[in-house]
C-alpha cells in the first residue's frame, strides 16, 4: 500500500525527467466484462480517462453507457474546488448502495483526489467499499493494481507522491472521431497559493517536440480535424528543458503539420510571450481563442494569490492580444471572495471586466483546498457576502458575452460539426474559430466537417445560424 503525501508532491528536487514506454500487461481477466468510468474535472482528465478506458479494453472490458450495469466502475475526480469532491463523495455514497446490492462490483477512485492525503484517509476509513485507488503519476500501471486487487479481494492502493516521469505510447480511446486531446507537458511549478494541482499532478515537465508532433501528424493522418495541445501551464512549455525551443515554437510546428485546427489551454499570462503572440497571428489553423485567466483585478490580491503579475501587466497582454490577433476571442478565470479581498478589491475586478469585455469567463467563490498557502490566510468574509459578489460579477460577465454575440449576427463563420444537439436529429451544433457554440439544421454527414455558417441569432451562451456552405 502506497499512500499520498502532501510533503513529498511539494518536494522539487530537480531530479532528472525519466521518459519510459507504455507497457501492457498481455491478459484478458476484462473478457466478457464491462466497465464505466465518471470524470470530473478539466480536459487534462477527460484524456486520462480516453487512456483509461483503452487500456482496460486492452484487457477484455467493454464499455458499458449504464453504471449500474457495469462490472467495474471507475471514478477519475477533481480537486480543483469543493463542489468537485462533493460530486465524487456524493457518488461514492451512491456506489456504496449500489454494491450492496451487486457485492461482486469493482469501484476504483483515480484522479486528483486520488493523490490528496485527506481524501485517501477517508476511503480508508469510511469507503471500505472502494476497491482500488491509483493516482495521476500512475496511470500506466492500472493493469497492475486492478490484477493486484483480483487476486488478492483486498482493498489496493497505490498513489506516488513523487516530482513525476513521462510514459510514452499510452494506448488511447478518443471520444471523438474528429477533434483530439494532446498532452504537451504535464504538472506545474507556479504554485499560486489557491491552488492544489502542484501538489496532485507534480512537477513541470514538458514531453519531447518529437513525440508531440509525431502524435499530430498521426491524428493529421486519420482526418482529425483539430487537435487541443494540453497542459496546467501550456505557455511554459520547454522551460524546464535544457533548450531554446518554447511554446511558441510547437505551435508553429504543430501548425505546418496541416492540421486544419490548433487550439491550447491552459495559459498563465506570466508566460504568454510576444513570439507566441506572432505566431498565433501568422498562422490561419491556429484558432483565435485564447483563456486567459486573471482569477482578480486587485494587484494586492494578485500578490496574495501567487500569480506573479500585476493587473497593469495583464492589461498591457491583453491589449496587445486584441491588436496583433484578428478577430480574438478571449475567456478568462475569476475568483471572488479569495481571502482577505475587501470591497474595493472586488471593484478593481469589475472595473478589469468592463474594460476587458470578455468572451466568455468561469466564475468561482473562493474555494479552500486542504494544504495550500491560502488555506491559511485568515478569511472573515461571510458566504452571504461572496455570493452576492459572484451574482455582481455575473451579471456583467453576461451581458458582454451577449453583447459579443450579438456582434456576429449576419456574420458567415467556419464550423467545426461535433454533432446533434439535445434538441432532435435535424438540429446539429458545433464551434466557431473563436469557440463559440453555434446551432443550426443540417444532416449527418456534415459531423466532423468545417463548414461555414451564417449567424442569425445570439443568446448569452450560444448562436443559432443557417448552413451555408461545407468546406470539405
Amino acid at each position: 500500500m502506497q499512500l499520498p503525501s502532501y510533503k513529498e508532491a511539494r518536494s522539487r528536487k530537480r531530479q532528472t525527467v525519466k521518459i519510459e514506454e507504455y507497457q501492457s500487461l498481455k491478459e484478458s481477466f476484462g473478457k466478457d466484462k464491462t466497465y464505466y468510468i465518471k470524470t470530473y474535472g478539466c480536459q487534462m482528465n477527460e484524456h486520462d480517462s480516453e487512456n483509461i478506458k483503452a487500456i482496460l479494453e486492452e484487457l477484455g472490458f467493454q464499455e458499458n453507457l449504464e453504471m449500474e450495469k457495469s462490472d467495474l466502475i471507475i471514478l477519475n475526480t477533481c480537486s480543483i474546488r469543493e463542489n468537485a469532491h462533493n460530486k465524487a463523495f456524493g457518488m461514492l455514497g451512491r456506489l456504496k448502495h449500489l454494491k450492496e446490492t451487486r457485492p461482486e462490483l469493482i469501484i476504483g477512485i483515480c484522479g486528483c483526489m486520488a493523490q490528496e492525503e485527506g481524501v485517501v484517509n477517508e476511503i480508508l476509513h469510511k469507503y471500505r467499499q472502494v476497491n482500488f485507488v491509483f493516482g495521476t503519476h500512475n496511470l500506466h500501471r492500472l493493469p497492475y493494481i486492478l490484477k493486484k486487487y483480483l487476486d488478492s479481494k483486498q482493498q489496493e492502493i497505490e498513489v506516488l507522491s513523487v516530482e513525476g516521469n513521462l510514459i510514452e505510447g499510452m494506448p488511447v480511446k478518443r471520444a471523438s472521431n474528429h477533434k483530439a486531446f494532446v498532452n504537451i507537458m504535464y504538472g506545474c511549478d507556479k504554485f499560486c497559493t489557491y491552488c492544489i494541482v502542484p501538489y496532485t499532478r507534480g512537477k513541470q515537465r514538458s514531453r519531447k517536440k518529437e513525440d508531440i508532433l509525431k502524435e499530430v501528424k498521426a491524428l493529421v493522418q486519420e482526418g482529425y480535424q483539430e487537435v487541443t495541445l494540453l497542459g496546467q501551464n501550456v505557455n511554459a512549455y520547454g522551460k524546464d528543458q535544457n533548450s531554446e525551443y518554447r511554446m511558441e515554437n510547437l505551435l508553429e510546428d504543430v501548425a505546418k503539420t496541416k492540421i486544419p485546427r490548433v487550439r491550447f489551454m491552459t495559459s498563465h499570462p506570466w508566460d504568454f510571450t510576444d513570439q507566441m503572440i506572432e505566431v498565433i497571428a501568422k498562422y490561419p489553423n491556429i484558432m483565435p481563442a485564447i483563456h486567459l485567466p486573471v482569477q482578480s483585478g486587485s494587484n494586492r490580491i494578485l500578490k496574495l494569490m501567487g500569480r506573479r503579475y500585476t493587473r497593469e501587466e495583464y492589461i498591457s497582454l491583453f491589449d496587445k492580444i486584441k491588436e496583433k490577433i484578428p478577430n480574438v476571442s478571449i475567456s478568462t478565470d475569476i475568483i471572488v471572495g479569495f481571502p482577505k479581498e475587501t470591497e474595493k478589491d472586488f471593484l478593481e475586478t469589475l472595473d478589469l471586466v468592463k474594460y476587458c469585455k470578455y468572451d466568455n469567463a468561469f466564475t468561482f467563490i473562493y474555494s479552500k483546498r486542504e494544504n495550500t498557502a491560502a488555506c491559511r490566510l485568515e478569511d472573515k468574509i461571510p458566504l452571504k457576502e461572496k455570493e452576492n459578489r459572484l451574482y455582481q460579477l455575473n451579471t456583467i460577465v453576461n451581458d458582454y458575452f451577449l453583447k459579443n454575440n450579438q456582434k456576429l449576427i449576419g456574420k458567415t463563420v467556419p464550423v467545426l460539426v461535433d454533432g446533434h444537439n439535445e434538441n432532435g436529429k435535424t438540429e446539429l451544433f458545433g464551434y466557431t474559430d473563436t469557440n463559440k457554440l453555434i446551432n443550426f439544421n443540417g444532416n449527418d454527414s456534415l459531423i466532423g466537417k468545417i463548414v461555414f455558417v451564417k449567424v442569425t441569432n445570439a443568446k448569452t451562451w450560444s448562436l443559432d445560424g443557417e448552413l451555408v456552405e461545407s468546406r470539405n
